[in-house]
């Protein structure tokens, strides 16, 4: 299968790993990739264990998974990285209702560790 993330590699050479824990993303761009496939897939185990540690209480494992469920992932563009600890993205996908979605973000990363973690986003237009 290819990889949901758009990288044109199969999801055995590219996001696995890193869902399955054989290995940590490289660097934020990766971590990116790998979140966006686990909405995809979806793991909202990894999505919560790919958070920043002290962000975590913002989030859940089980509103993670739904949301991942519930809709269909399309399409990640990544549109720019301003800085090694940050990704711009855009994120196609359709909700519950079937209507096109775009989801339009600069993230914030951080390097702890050895490990990359998510640490917030910004919605952008």
């Amino acid at each position: 299968m290819t990889c949901p993330c758009c990288s044109n590699l199969s999801y055995q050479h590219c996001c696995k790993p890193c869902h399955t824990g054989e290995k940590y993303a490289p660097s934020a761009e990766a971590l990116m990739r790998s979140r966006y496939s686990a909405f995809a897939i979806p793991d909202g185990g990894y999505l919560l264990e790919t958070t920043l540690p002290s962000k975590r209480k913002f989030h859940n494992k089980k509103d993670l998974q739904e949301w991942g469920e519930i809709n269909e992932w399309l399409k990640l563009e990544i549109i720019r990285k301003p800085a090694k600890d940050k990704v711009e993205f855009k994120a196609w996908y359709k909700d519950e209702e079937g209507t096109l979605q775009l989801h339009h973000e600069l993230s914030l990363f951080k390097f702890v560790n050895g490990r990359w973690f998510y640490v917030s986003g910004k919605f952008l237009e």
